[in-house]
């Protein structure tokens, strides 16, 4: 799971296999360890009704609706996206780049683009 911080901005990209240990799941998180510390990250279901985000000890923790899950995990929706005060979030599927990076891509969506760009 990639995750993008930008201005009040906040995103999550799975990949095809990490969408579907959520869907199993309900949770699925990753951890980056920075010199002695680590931030965790961590997108969860929840009976809430709507997509909220939290920051607590080096955490953060996107909670996902039951019902935009599932429709998520089993649908070809590509994201779902809300605005908790100032903060946007946004939840992808991860797509296969368009141009070449030094990055494994085997487990991402293929790209809708990708077709196109071969036309």
């Amino acid at each position: 799971m990639k995750i993008r911080i930008k201005n009040n901005g906040l995103r999550y990209r799975l990949t095809r296999s990490e969408v579907a240990a959520f869907a199993h799941d309900g949770i699925f998180k990753e951890k980056v360890q920075i010199g002695d510390d680590s931030l965790i990250y961590i997108l969860q279901r929840t009976a809430e009704v709507q997509l909220s985000a939290s920051f607590k000890n080096n955490i953060i923790t996107m909670l996902v609706p039951e019902s935009v899950a599932d429709e998520w995990t089993n649908t070809d929706q590509v994201g779902f996206k809300a605005k908790q005060d100032d903060t946007e979030l946004l939840v992808e599927k991860d797509f296969t780049c368009l141009d070449d990076v030094d990055e494994d891509q085997s487990d991402n969506y293929p790209n809708p683009l990708a077709a196109k760009n071969h036309e």
